[in-house]
This record gives structure tokens, sequence and C-alpha cells, in this order.
């Protein structure tokens, strides 16, 4: 059974991307771990106040009761989408956020993130800065980000960009299978820059080799590869789009800020990652 990951801060955002990682769980089916972290606030050595253990104490005490309190209410919400056979387990940890999540998927084998991009911590910052670039690059497996306002749909059409590359076709192979799942057709799309070196030949093998998936492949060419994107995304009515974090420097290209927030805020899809060797 595949585990999928759910960081949550508890909030309204965080509550639609459960809804998401709920019909994930199902579409692939998985269980759910919820992590929860905290941190406890820095004092300077020379600062220390005399009660700084019982503040400590508080704070987390604080947060267990908020953690204890909120688990009925997303329990409710799988009750709701009829989804509560659903299995659920939870950690309460304190510390850095990122780090939680990748110590969380070493420690629990998990196969899939989901996450909100938004909420009341400031998590559509974590989504487009650094910090989720480290999560989406380092963590080994692929991430599914949910817009904060994207309600729940039927995956219908899935979107995957490639480069034509060997190794993109391992990424391709999971899309398949998740197409296959959600009986869903895949739109594959190629922006050929001026600077493409992509053979039409190599095109062309693709092309045969997949003739028999529910596939479609898409070579537009046109040095403004954002521009392309959210338009293929409106224009083929694509449901989710899977993209490929090559490396870190992607995100300053491809997967910059500026794309990530008008596909989230524009087309409200959610975007899963997913990493190639």
């Amino acid at each position: 059974m595949k585990k999928i990951l759910f960081p949550t801060d508890f909030s309204e955002a965080s509550h639609n991307a459960f809804v998401h990682a709920l019909k994930w769980a199902k579409l692939v089916q998985g269980e759910l771990v919820l992590l929860h972290s905290f941190e406890l606030p820095i004092y300077d050595n020379q600062f220390f106040p005399e009660n700084y253990i019982t503040i400590y104490d508080s704070i987390e005490l604080s947060e267990f009761e908020m953690f204890k309190d909120e688990i009925p209410k997303l329990r409710a919400i799988a009750e709701k989408e009829h989804l509560d056979k659903i299995k659920m387990s939870h950690r309460l940890k304190q510390g850095d956020l990122v780090s939680n999540i990748k110590e969380t998927i070493k420690e629990e084998s998990i196969d899939y993130v989901v996450m909100g991009t938004s909420g009341a911590t400031g998590w559509e910052s974590f989504f487009i800065g650094t910090n989720a670039t480290s999560v989406i690059t380092d963590a080994g497996i692929p991430v599914f980000c949910v817009p904060s306002d994207a309600p729940f749909q039927n995956i219908n059409t899935i979107g995957f960009t490639t480069r034509f590359r060997a190794k993109d076709k391992k990424a391709l192979e999971l899309v398949l299978q998740l197409a296959h799942k959600a009986k869903a057709k895949v739109k594959c799309l190629y922006v050929k820059t001026s600077d493409s070196d992509v053979a039409k030949a190599t095109i062309a093998e693709w092309k045969e080799e997949y003739k028999s998936e529910p596939i479609e492949f898409f070579v537009i060419e046109d040095d403004d590869v954002q521009a392309i994107i959210t338009d293929f995304i409106m224009y083929k009515e694509v449901d989710l789009l899977i993209m490929l974090p090559y490396k870190r420097g992607f995100f300053e290209g491809l997967f910059k800020p500026s794309l990530t927030k008008k596909l989230t805020t524009d087309f409200e899809i959610p975007i899963l990652s997913i990493p190639v060797e």
C-alpha cells in the first residue's frame, strides 16, 4: 500500500488540500500520514527568561491540544467525502517544517507528498520559495501541490511536460499508470525553443512507442515556455499538470515562482512534480 504524507497547518486552505489528499489516496490505493510541525521560539542565551522551560512546555502543550482537537475535524471531512475507510495516522513534530517533512519521508517510507500551497502560516511563500524548492527537488519522491482555492475535480486530462529525454520515460510510465487508474487521457507537451536539441526522429520514436496508450503529443515552437504552458492548460482543459524538476536550477527557469503563481491562481489546478534520475 502506498504511503502519502500530508503536512498540515490545520488552516482552511489545508482542509481543501486534505480533500485532494484523500482522493489521491483512493486513486493510488494508499494510506495517509498526517504531519503537523511547529517551532519553539529561540532566545538569545544572554536574555533567557527565568521561566523559559515553562514557556516551552506551555507551547508544546498548546500545540498538542490543537492537534488533538483538529484531528476529529479532518476525520469528519473524510466521512463527508465517503472516504473515512482510508487509513490515517498522525505525527506531531517540533522543529523546522522542511526538515520534518524530509525526516518523515525517510522514517515512514513515504511514496508521495501532498501539500497545500498557502495557509495561515504563510505556506504560499513556502511553496514558491527556496523551502519548497528544497522539498520538491530533494525529497526524491513525487510531490503533489494543491492551490489554496482549487476544489477537487475528477482527473480527466493530465498534462505532462517533457524534453523527450530517456530519463523522462520512467516518469511517463508513472503518468500512464495514474491515467489508467483515473481513466484519464494524457496530453504530453514539449516546448521547442530556439536552442532545442531534440531531434525529430526522437519525437517520432516516442509517438510510435506509445501509440497504443491514451496519450497525445504536442510540439510547440516558442521561446516563451511559461506562456505556452499556461495556454496549454487552458485550451487543453488540463486537470492535473505533471512536471519534472530536472535540477535545482529548474525552478529558476521553467518552474519559477512567477509561473507557479500564475498556474495556481489563474487556473487553480494541482501540480505533481516527479523526480527523475
